[in-house]
């Protein structure tokens, strides 16, 4: 809790630990499913880390996505000016609001639970969201962050747990081996850094994977004359066959492969490199030069 919430005689909301999660989880007669990536943190140190790691202060009005029980959530609220947690679970959702007002009823007004799938959602209630902490549903992560970055300008920064896989390849750097569509896309939207790992047994059921934090900061995407439908299906044909060079790959996409070598030579792109090796500015040059070779 920050120190001017306690100043007012605002209380802390109370955590949750292994007994709370699964004595909700019984009351629920909730099983969790692999489907929807229902793996609940049960360990009240690790929310207290991410909420930490995650530079929320109280000035935010954060975006959590799966909140599930509210281990995170309560977390949350004891630092954000407001929490809106987007559920897909209706039983979930529909629990989630007594759980807040037993557990920080200081902060119920400073919450508001949608059920919604973080795939398909257009809006968000409430003033715009200036962050996203979230513990992702890992079959989805990818999906999720880009389309939340995408159609939320108003985010300007996050800390998101996913698989370990994952995280490193959202983070990778061009040239290393876990780079590739995660990361290009990703750095359209912001800066993007790997911070820190998670092991399996702060979760209930534990996983059987690894899991890590993602951290970004939003920045400004390249200035271009083309769209970011554009550059992103010059991304996705890169990679579409890795450790193929950018003359073939991108043969479909430009008509010809004799096209595709007049936009890359526009673009001052080796015919011959690998996707793996441009950065996301490359691509705009690219896609760019596809363009003008089409026009």
């Amino acid at each position: 809790m920050t120190d001017d919430r306690a100043d007012a005689g605002v209380r802390a909301p109370r955590l949750l630990g292994p007994s709370e999660v699964r004595a909700l989880a019984a009351a629920l007669d909730l099983r969790p499913t692999k489907q929807r990536g229902q793996n609940f943190v049960i360990d009240a140190n690790t929310v207290r880390r991410i909420v930490a790691d995650s530079g929320v202060t109280g000035n935010d009005v954060v975006l959590e996505v799966g909140p599930g029980l509210g281990s995170l959530t309560l977390a949350l609220l004891a630092v954000a000016r407001r929490v809106v947690a987007l559920e897909i679970d209706p039983v979930l959702a529909a629990a989630l609001p007594a759980t807040i007002a037993d557990r920080a009823p200081d902060q119920v007004d400073a919450f508001e639970v949608v059920l919604a799938d973080a795939l398909r959602v257009t809006d968000v209630p409430g003033p715009p969201p200036t962050a996203l902490v979230a513990n992702l549903p890992y079959n989805v992560s990818v999906p999720v962050l880009l389309h939340l970055l995408a159609l939320l300008p108003s985010l300007e920064h996050g800390l998101v747990m996913v698989q370990s896989e994952v995280a490193d390849r959202l983070a990778a750097v061009p040239g290393s081996k876990a780079y590739g569509v995660p990361s290009v896309k990703a750095a359209w939207y912001a800066d993007v850094r790997r911070a820190g790992a998670i092991g399996r047994n702060v979760f209930w059921p534990a996983p059987n994977v690894d899991s890590g934090l993602v951290a970004w900061t939003r920045r400004e995407p390249p200035a271009t004359t083309v769209t970011r439908t554009q550059v992103f299906a010059v991304i996705d044909a890169a990679f579409a066959h890795r450790r193929k060079a950018l003359r073939p790959s991108l043969r479909d996409l430009a008509g010809s492969a004799e096209a595709s070598e007049h936009a890359l030579a526009r673009a001052g792109v080796d015919p011959m490199t690998r996707g793996e090796a441009l950065r996301i500015e490359d691509f705009v040059r690219i896609a760019e030069a596809l363009s003008e070779v089409a026009a």
